[in-house]
């Protein structure tokens, strides 16, 4: 059994998380966005599927991107430099997490609810969410969005309609929070495609240690300027 939330924001303790399913913490709460900022600042994310009661989680072991170990393979370096992409930032949030939402083959469900998709877009209208998007020819193929909380920033999803667009995202993604400081990249769940792009698991005691140390930072910038990734070098 795992306890029911309501009431005030406010969760147990993580060592009461399940190891199976790995991390599941509670159940109930709000998307509201104090739920959301406590959860995130104690290591905590909301996922579940449409039609569920809203289900709290804190894996062990988290998987988690440190900014100076990206990888970068000889492929997609070659992608980078030839700039097949305009990059942007926060110009079309909701149309990020509209893509990221939508059913992937061979699913044909999404855990993005609409409810989801409204408690996003208020983090991002109060400046805590963002999106890094990959336009072609004035339509949206690829992207990412995530929460920004002091020097960390917590990865929700991506999606990619052209070859190696997410890739793109992520990676001027990367660059553009080690100019900014940021310490430790929160990819929550191990994923192939991210651990070859540098990701790595570590101990929830190790990740609530960097979330200590890093979350309550002051933010370098509330609002992430739409130039910010226009000029980086790959070479």
């Amino acid at each position: 059994m795992i306890p029911w939330l309501e009431g005030a924001p406010g969760f147990p303790p993580l060592e009461q998380a399940l190891t199976e399913p790995n991390g599941l913490l509670a159940a109930g709460g709000a998307l509201e966005p104090q739920w959301l900022l406590t959860a995130y600042r104690q290591g905590i994310f909301p996922w579940y599927s449409p039609g569920e009661p809203i289900l709290w989680w804190s894996p062990d072991p988290r998987l988690v991107l440190l900014p100076d170990e990206l990888h970068i393979s000889r492929s997609l370096r070659k992608t980078l430099r030839r700039r097949p992409f305009e990059l942007r930032v926060d110009s079309a949030f909701s149309a990020v997490i509209e893509a990221c939402a939508a059913p992937r083959a061979p699913a044909t469900g999404t855990w993005i609810s609409a409810e989801m998709r409204a408690a996003y877009l208020a983090m991002h209208e109060l400046g805590y969410a963002h999106s890094v998007e990959c336009w072609r020819d004035g339509r949206l193929v690829g992207g990412l969005y995530g929460m920004a909380l002091g020097r960390v920033f917590f990865g929700e999803s991506m999606f990619s309609l052209a070859t190696d667009a997410s890739k793109v995202a992520f990676a001027h993604l990367v660059r553009f929070l080690r100019t900014q400081g940021y310490a430790i990249i929160d990819c929550q769940m191990k994923t192939a495609h991210l651990m070859s792009l540098g990701a790595r698991e570590i101990t929830r005691q190790q990740f609530l240690d960097m979330l200590d140390q890093h979350a309550c930072a002051p933010r370098s910038l509330h609002r992430w300027p739409a130039a910010s990734l226009a000029d980086m070098d790959w070479n």
